[in-house]
């Protein structure tokens, strides 16, 4: 996509690290998409800020303002010096005219953002912090290529880190929660990779957490 972009110069918006690009809650009419830096979208959940997600170059953020006319639903800030094509309705209509390839590879993103956000903030919303570790891996194991029905152990290559920043938890409450699951024998730790023992345990587990919310 990068050499396609070229055309876009125009487009083009540099932020400095600390910048904040737009906040949550206030209107909004265009979306970004990242060439150059990393970007943190951070949102509110009562009194607390949470990070939902780190964007890289070649991610999109502020699409789901175009896409549902609505506020802002999260603040994103400039990580470091961040280069980014800006779009609004009117040039994003351009770009639909004069590049169908880039915008068909953006509207799939669109798509795909929609899903994980939706996906992220049912983590989020949980109140019990195991139920949501467990719903981490639940969500990573929606990506992998299986059939989680006729598994049971899954391996995931990730970090306790990664998946404190998926349930916006502190990476020390997530290391006694792993910690646990670990005493319980429903997960094992290696340096780089996390063995789920049951992933269905993991998916019925959770699934009573929710109902005993609701």
């Amino acid at each position: 996509m990068s050499g396609s972009s070229d055309a876009f110069n125009r487009f083009r918006k540099t932020f400095q690290a600390g910048d904040v690009i737009f906040s949550e809650y206030e209107p909004g009419d265009n979306f970004y998409l990242i060439q150059i830096g990393r970007v943190q979208i951070v949102k509110i959940f009562g009194d607390l800020e949470k990070t939902i997600a780190v964007l890289n170059p070649g991610e999109i953020f502020g699409e789901m303002a175009i896409l549902e006319e609505a506020p802002r639903s999260a603040t994103a800030i400039a990580m470091d010096q961040v280069t980014a094509l800006e779009f609004n309705q009117e040039n994003f209509d351009i770009l639909m005219q004069g590049n169908p390839q880039v915008a068909l590879t953006l509207l799939k993103l669109f798509a795909m953002r929609i899903h994980d956000q939706k996906r992220k903030f049912q983590i989020l919303t949980l109140d019990d912090v195991e139920a949501k570790v467990a719903d981490v891996f639940l969500m990573l194991a929606e990506h992998e290529p299986v059939d989680t029905t006729e598994v049971e152990k899954m391996e995931f290559k990730t970090t306790v880190d990664d998946v404190a920043h998926w349930a916006g938890i502190s990476p020390e409450k997530c290391r006694h929660v792993v910690n646990h699951f670990i005493n319980q024998r429903r997960i094992e730790l290696y340096p780089n990779h996390i063995v789920v023992r049951n992933i269905n345990d993991f998916a019925r587990f959770v699934k009573s957490r929710r109902r005993r919310q609701d």
